[in-house]
C-alpha cells in the first residue's frame, strides 16, 4: 500500500541525511523505525506525508489499485492524498482552547468543503463517530473537557482518537511516547497495536524493547541507509550496528 523508492534528503548545509531509503509497507503492519537521534527518522516520516520534499526518490500510495505519487504534489492533489494518512506527533498537537470532542472532529476537516470546515459544521452522525473513537481509546467521559486541562497521556489518547476518526489507510507516529511515563507508554502502544486491523502504522521510536514487544517489523537506519529490515526479534549485534553503541540507548524500557 506504500512504496518508498530511493528516498534521499540533504541537510540545509548540503550534507546527506537520507541517502537511499527504500521499503514497502502493507496493510496490517506495525513498523518501528529505529536509529540514533539526528539520523533522519522524523524527516523520513515528513517525506512520506508530503510535509518535506525528498531531493531524490519517490513515495507512492497504492491502497485501492490506483498508485498515487506523493512527492511532487501540491495544493488540492496533496491534500487529497493526506486525507489517507493520519499523523500522531510527539506532543499530540491538540488545539488547547477546543474541547476533546472538537479536537477529534478536526480529524475530518480534510473531507469537508472550505466553507463547512470554517464553520465547524459537523453532522450528528460525525459527532457520534467521534464519540465512538473516544470510546475506543477510553476517554469518552472527557469529551466536553478543554484540551488544555488534560494530562499528557490523555492528550495522546485524544490524538489517537482524532486519527481513528480520520479513518486513514496509513498512520504515522513520530515518537508518540517519548514524553510519557512507562505506564502511559504501555497504554498508548496497547491502543495503537489493534489499529493495524484497519490500517498500517509506521512509528519512530527510541526504545528497542518497545519495538520488539509491539511492532511486527523493524527498520533500522544508520548513516542514511536501511541497515536492518526484518522481524521484531532483532539481534543485539544489529542494535550495535544501528546505534553504534552497545545497543542500549537511553529511554529503553526494561522487561
Amino acid at each position: 500500500m506504500l512504496s518508498l523508492r530511493n528516498i534521499a534528503k540533504k541537510l540545509p548545509d548540503g550534507r546527506p541525511l537520507l541517502k537511499s531509503i527504500s521499503f514497502e509497507v502493507q496493510k496490517g503492519e506495525f513498523i518501528g523505525i529505529l536509529g540514533e537521534s539526528g539520523v533522519g527518522k522524523t524527516v523520513l516520516l515528513r517525506c512520506i506525508n508530503g510535509l518535506t520534499r525528498p531531493d531524490h526518490g519517490e513515495v507512492i500510495m497504492n491502497g485501492d489499485g490506483n498508485p498515487e505519487k506523493i512527492n511532487g504534489k501540491n495544493g488540492r492533489e496533496l491534500r487529497a492524498i493526506r486525507r489517507k494518512i493520519g499523523m500522531i506527533f510527539q506532543g499530540s498537537i491538540l488545539v488547547k482552547r477546543l474541547t476533546v470532542l472538537e479536537n477529534v472532529l478536526t480529524g475530518g476537516l480534510g473531507r469537508m468543503s472550505t466553507l463547512r470546515s470554517l464553520l465547524y459544521g459537523f453532522t450528528d452522525q460525525e459527532v457520534e463517530q467521534a464519540l465512538k473513537a473516544l470510546d475506543q481509546v477510553g476517554i469518552r467521559s472527557l469529551a466536553g473537557r478543554r484540551a488544555e486541562t488534560l494530562s499528557g497521556g490523555e492528550m495522546q489518547r485524544a490524538a489517537i482518537a482524532r486519527a481513528i476518526f480520520q479513518n486513514p489507510r496509513l498512520l504515522l507516529a513520530d515518537e508518540p511516547v517519548s514524553n510519557l511515563d512507562p505506564k502511559n507508554t504501555e497504554m498508548i502502544l496497547d491502543l495503537l497495536k489493534p489499529l493495524t486491523n484497519q490500517m498500517a502504522i509506521i512509528g519512530v521510536f527510541h526504545a528497542p524493547k518497545l519495538v520488539t514487544k509491539y511492532c511486527t517489523r523493524i527498520i533500522g537506519i544508520r548513516d542514511g541507509l536501511v541497515v536492518y529490515d526484518g522481524g521484531p526479534d532483532i539481534p543485539d549485534s544489529m542494535l550495535d550496528l544501528i546505534y553504534g553503541t552497545n545497543g542500549n540507548p537511553c529511554g529503553q524500557l526494561s522487561n
